[in-house]
């Protein structure tokens, strides 16, 4: 039975990098008595792979986790277990039972991510009035920065990866590309923002919130962004629809 693990990760745990928390997981499904596939051979290891990796000082309320089971267990049992013998700042909130197939793989769907982005009292910008700045960044056609890839610079318009951008209270939601085919850092968003005004914000600037993780179900050729060699094949596909990964399961009775 292959599973999607959600869980939130938030306060102090924001500082463990991503292969820490494989490894707290392999030990806490031990702990917890969950019965884990594990890949054969002369090293076995336990079947076990994640969505999107989180940046290290982000917090998040949906990160993913797809395992395999060899028996089967109730999505409240798992839960419980889990959450039993966690740590504070971790905390698993759901547990779903997914279609077999390597389609289905977590980390090969992502194709958008849902932020929250608030500035730390001491960097909140004074001199522009950030509702009305959100609003005409967003309104734009088209905006070019420069981005770094592995050979060199190229300028890039990141506004098709911006699917949604609004002032909240206290805090800018963004709503991002994210995955192999595209993927924007909320960060290089809002300093791209603030650059229109002259403004250079500190590294520690921002505190980051991932709210969710979603894959695109609009169409066939949105379903495998992998497989597409450019951005600009892939925003030609058919209407985006995001569907939480979470939702392409169903819990376990």
């Amino acid at each position: 039975m292959k599973v999607r693990v959600k869980f939130s990760k938030q306060g102090n745990m924001k500082f463990i990098g991503h292969l820490d928390v494989m490894r707290y997981f392999q030990k806490a499904i031990r702990r917890a008595g969950i019965d884990i596939a594990y890949t054969e051979g002369l090293s076995p290891h336990m079947i076990m792979s994640f969505a999107s990796p989180l940046g290290v000082g982000l917090t998040s309320d949906a990160e993913y986790m797809d395992i395999e089971l060899r028996t089967p267990v109730s999505s409240r049992e798992a839960i419980d277990a889990l959450n039993r013998v966690g740590v504070e700042g971790i905390t698993v909130t759901g547990f779903y039972e997914i279609p077999e197939g390597k389609a289905n793989k977590a980390m090969t769907l992502v194709a958008a991510a849902d932020y929250l982005v608030r500035f730390r009292a001491r960097y909140e910008p004074d001199k522009i009035d950030l509702p009305s700045a959100v609003e005409e960044f967003y309104a734009q056609d088209e905006i070019l920065v420069w981005k770094r890839t592995k050979k060199s610079e190229k300028e890039v318009d990141i506004r098709p990866m911006i699917y949604e951008m609004r002032y909240v209270p206290d805090a800018v939601f963004l709503r991002l590309a994210s995955g192999s085919a595209a993927n924007l850092k909320p960060e290089l968003v809002m300093d791209t923002m603030l650059g229109r005004y002259g403004i250079k914000p500190s590294p520690f600037a921002y505190e980051i919130n991932r709210c969710e993780l979603y894959a695109d179900t609009g169409s066939e050729k949105l379903q495998h962004p992998a497989e597409h060699d450019s951005e600009t094949e892939y925003e030609a596909g058919a209407e985006r629809v995001l569907t939480p990964l979470g939702a392409l399961g169903r819990e376990i009775l």
